[in-house]
């Protein structure tokens, strides 16, 4: 089964197609820089690194204990004392020493200094489950040679190399189906420079009898399989896999399950060459048809399921019932088990299309329909039918019979022009014209003057620009110099818009501030969109890459939690994130609008002695959102009024208005539901602001405006106002603050009282008002009547009183 859209291999396996002497890193930044971008790498002799080899000098019964032993062990450090319990623990084996400070993974354990029933132990003799190399620990390691003091991980490179083969593993994109196959990521090393590609020779198996299983396409199936290559093999021996086959399918993933069946796990990685193996005992009448189905047929797949076909999926059939999906999966009933003697190799190529439609109907995934959807290559169908006839000889034994065929391989020879000038136009390398060719020629391309032949692997190579992009990618993009354009004679100096200029403003502040920024996909998935009201019909993608990618984003709040609950599942918890871009709330041009998001999760901090750490609040996310919106000319009063989206919390938010229907921003802690949907630990505090609706200065000036200093003393009061326990604070200060709009500066709340002799319905809220003259000092008249205007409109808002 398919685990992703990502490619595993081991070293070693790699190592069968490229003579390199390359080390994993070179390879693995080589392949991120090749477009084969790297998602993990797992090295088990980085985990064994400080393990090293001694010899037991002496054991001797423990004083206290019978089943224990004091040995005296030579370590690269001279002779240690170490305390084992092994049965097989005795003068003069070899074995693998932990010292104290090394951590033993299979035992979760760093190994110290101690005392075993009143003697002490400097150390640890291991056994293969302590150090996960295998689940056998009836006694600790022997080893057959190694010097005292050596690296045992080096031991096993030179010994049993399959125990610590690096596996590395690739992201593929849909247009490098070649690399679906160890031997195609070979090519592209070897392009680049990191080694020599080895090609072994596959000769032809001359068949000693005729093929007694017949095999036909109908005429409209043509189109979805144009050919299918088969033989029989009579006489096999099927059972386990041999040791190395066993190991390279374990270290990507695979289980292995017999030989016939793991030889066509082996071909479809290492050549992206999916094949399949029928008991031809069990094929009822001697003949495999390829044909439509007519709908309603069953069949038990592989996987233990049943399967019903709709009218025109393509099947493999026998005389009396379907016996394979083509090109996704095969039958249970036909399926080769250890009884199988006599066999049938099915090579086959697909049409990507079909196979993607069929698949997708069935909900069937495999490792041979992702392959076949994607485009193997088509002139390897009789070659990978020898090489794996070749390899069943060898190990499995038989006779093989002759090929039979049906259909015709396609034809998807082409040819582009090779123009090396315009690597240069194209892409702004310059690359001498013998490199560019010499590069393709590594690729796998013909070339003919100045026509390069595209190899039947390479289906994605559909014009001159791709043999471009094929030579810039093998030099390395990371080569590119940015070089400013030309100026042609008469053309005016660029400008940015002003909205260019906000956007870029407010980008730079709210980095500033300490937020990482994110550059999300602009598509997310339909049930992540329906969250944020979006997922609708207008804006679903017609062609989307998966399910995962099918409808425009509605806002930039999904993809900021995506990122964070992908941090959170690696141990970051203290988020800052940032996004500036587009969303989208219909299908049509035009239909979107610009957003800087931001969101904070965790902590303000790292633990420190002061214990100034704290969980992330509300106001947080409101002074960076006033910061960020001051910096682009935000005016400084707003109303902060309620009645948000319904993925904020309904008690714990804020909209930043110009007016009830002016919105410039919202902030506050993202609903917990909506954490809870996307597996974000929360609380999670969030910001939202929309560039566009802050009004442009009326005047366009090119410098800032001048600092207006009030040269009259402000002057404060504080009131106290009793109102009902639901009435929220943000009421009582829009209201003070509307009331005289001229000389109220500020309104901010400082205290809060609840209960006691008030009531339990109700709640004291003191506020303090600042009152800023502008043109003469105030008068104590004047103070009283803006107080009484305060008192006049709290109260009519909140219906409160003010408190005596």
């Amino acid at each position: 089964m398919i685990r992703g859209i990502y490619m595993k291999f081991t070293l070693n396996w790699l190592k069968k197609h490229l003579d390199t002497q390359a080390s994993v890193e070179e390879i693995t930044d080589a392949l991120t820089d090749l477009g084969l971008e790297l998602e993990d790498i797992s090295n088990p002799a980085e985990r064994l690194r400080e393990f090293t080899i001694g010899k037991v000098l002496k054991a001797e019964k423990h004083p206290d204990a019978d089943k224990l032993k004091v040995c005296q062990v030579a370590t690269d450090e001279g002779e240690k004392q170490i305390i084992c319990g092994a049965p097989n623990a005795r003068e003069g084996i070899t074995v693998v020493i932990a010292k104290p400070g090394v951590y033993v993974p299979g035992i979760d354990t760093t190994i110290g200094v101690g005392k075993i029933r009143g003697v002490e132990s400097h150390g640890m003799m291991c056994s293969e489950r302590e150090m996960e190399l295998s689940e056998e620990h009836d006694g600790i390691i022997e080893l057959p040679s190694g010097e005292v003091g050596d690296s045992f991980a080096d031991w096993l490179a030179k010994n049993d190399p399959a125990r610590v083969d690096p596996v590395i593993e690739i992201a593929i994109t849909p247009n490098r189906p070649d690399a679906l196959g160890v031997a195609g990521i070979a090519r592209d090393l070897a392009a680049r420079g990191l080694g020599t590609v080895i090609t072994p020779a596959i000769e032809p198996v001359p068949g000693t009898f005729p093929c007694p299983i017949s095999v036909s396409i109908d005429e409209d199936t043509l189109d979805g399989c144009p050919v299918f290559y088969g033989r029989l093999i009579k006489g096999v021996k099927n059972g386990p896999s041999p040791q190395w086959l066993q190991d390279a399918l374990k270290a990507i993933g695979l289980r292995p399950i017999s030989f016939l069946v793991d030889v066509t796990n082996f071909f479809t990685y290492d050549r992206n060459r999916p094949l399949h193996v029928f008991d031809a005992d069990k094929v009822a009448g001697n003949m495999l048809r390829v044909h439509r189905a007519e709908g309603g047929e069953t069949l038990m797949a592989l996987d233990d399921k049943d399967y019903t076909f709709n009218k025109g999926d393509m099947l493999i059939s026998d005389a009396n019932e379907p016996e394979s999906i083509g090109g996704i999966m095969g039958g249970l009933a036909s399926g080769c088990t250890e009884e199988t003697v006599n066999v049938f190799v099915e090579s086959a190529y697909w049409n990507p299309i079909q196979i993607a439609y069929t698949g997708r109907a069935l909900k069937i995934n495999s490792d041979a329909r992702y392959r076949f959807e994607r485009g193997v290559d088509p002139e390897f169908t009789p070659v990978g039918l020898e090489a794996a006839t070749a390899m069943i000889l060898e190990y499995a034994g038989g006779e093989a019979s002759e090929v039979v065929v049906a259909g015709e391989t396609p034809d998807h020879s082409r040819a582009y022009k090779l123009d090396t000038d315009r690597v240069q136009s194209l892409v702004g390398m310059s690359i001498p014209a013998d490199e560019q060719r010499r590069t393709l020629e590594a690729l796998g391309f013909r070339l003919e003057g100045d026509m390069a032949h595209v190899p039947s692997w390479r289906p994605d190579v559909m014009g001159e620009a791709d043999l471009v992009e094929e030579v810039a990618r093998i030099a390395s993009l990371t080569k590119l110099e940015g070089k400013p354009m030309t100026r042609p004679a008469g053309v005016s100096k660029p400008i940015l818009t002003p909205m260019q200029k906000r956007e870029g403003t407010i980008r730079r502040t709210i980095a500033a501030l300490g937020y990482n920024e994110c550059v999300t996909y602009s598509f997310i998935d339909q049930k992540t969109a329906a969250l944020f009201n979006g997922g609708d019909q207008a804006t679903a993608l017609e062609n989307p890459i998966s399910q995962d990618m099918s409808h425009m984003r509605p806002a930039l709040l999904p993809g900021l939690l995506q990122a964070a609950a992908r941090n959170q599942a690696r141990g970051y918890m203290d988020l800052a994130l940032f996004e500036v871009g587009l969303a989208f709330h219909g299908g049509e041009p035009g239909e979107q609008h610009l957003l800087a998001t931001g969101l904070l999760t965790g902590s303000t901090g790292p633990k420190d002695v002061h214990g100034a750490r704290r969980a992330v609040d509300v106001f947080d996310v409101k002074a960076d959102i006033e910061a960020a919106l001051n910096s682009i000319g935000a005016p400084a009063k707003a109303q902060i009024l309620r009645g948000a989206n319904d993925w904020w919390h309904p008690g714990r938010h804020g909209m930043i208005c110009l007016g009830p229907k002016k919105v410039l921003g919202i902030f506050g802690e993202v609903h917990p539901k909506i954490l809870r949907e996307m597996d974000v630990k929360g609380p999670a505090m969030a910001f939202t602001i929309w560039p566009e609706e802050v009004p442009f200065p009326k005047k366009a000036a090119t410098s800032r405006e001048a600092l207006h200093l009030r040269d009259l003393q402000a002057v404060e009061r504080d009131f106290a106002f009793v109102v009902n326990a639901d009435v929220e604070a943000l009421t009582l200060v829009n209201a003070a603050a509307g009331s005289d709009k001229t000389l109220i500066e500020e309104v901010r709340v400082f205290d809060e009282f609840i209960g006691g002799s008030l009531g339990e319905d109700k709640k004291s809220i003191a506020i303090t008002v600042r009152m800023q003259p502008t043109e003469k000092t105030l008068t104590d008249e004047e103070i009283e009547a803006v107080a009484a205007k305060v008192v006049d409109k709290v109260t009519k808002a909140t219906g409160g009183t003010l408190r005596g």
